[in-house]
């Protein structure tokens, strides 16, 4: 994929859709898409009711995402509608998401493949049983690592892959 570089903070793909740094008015999409997606996909991995509905809401997530030393390392997926972020610190995917709603159209690939090529990433930290991301980073070249760890406050690993 070619990008058309407009800024130091836009990237123009072939059909003009955009990945571009973050902006203090992208928080409420960012917040949504946090929620909403580690809702459906890590419920049923946690079980955790009270954090899934009561500790993890829009408010407090977009209140967390919009300091600097966050918001300044995420990218989105913008093409009129911001569908997909990816967090960037160092050569660290700290987090890809793609809203539900927008999933499987190629989007997240395309943020993986902006992050590894603008970026030089070259590890990221997966949900051991998130089999779905796991098999994404894959494709994308990136393999588990014999490195794991537990996610703070669970009994549920993390996992390292590595490119």
């Amino acid at each position: 994929m070619k990008w058309r570089i407009s800024s130091e903070s836009e990237y123009w793909d072939e059909n003009e859709r955009m990945i571009r740094k973050a902006t203090i008015n992208d928080i409420s999409r960012i917040a949504e898409i946090l929620v909403f997606v580690k809702r459906i996909k890590f419920r049923p991995i946690f079980q955790d009711d009270d954090f899934s509905f009561n500790e993890l809401q829009v408010l407090s997530v977009a209140k967390e995402y919009s300091q600097a030393e966050i918001l300044d390392h995420i990218w989105v997926y913008d093409d009129s509608i911001v569908k997909g972020l990816i967090h960037i610190e160092g050569k660290e995917v700290k987090e890809l998401y793609v809203d539900y709603f927008f999933q499987n159209q190629g989007i997240g690939g395309k943020l993986i493949e902006f992050a590894k090529k603008e970026f030089d990433t070259d590890h990221l930290w997966a949900i051991e049983k998130n089999t779905d991301a796991i098999r994404f980073y894959e494709t994308h070249g990136f393999h588990l690592s014999d490195t794991k760890k537990y996610e703070e406050g669970t009994t549920e690993y993390l996992v390292m892959m590595e490119r």
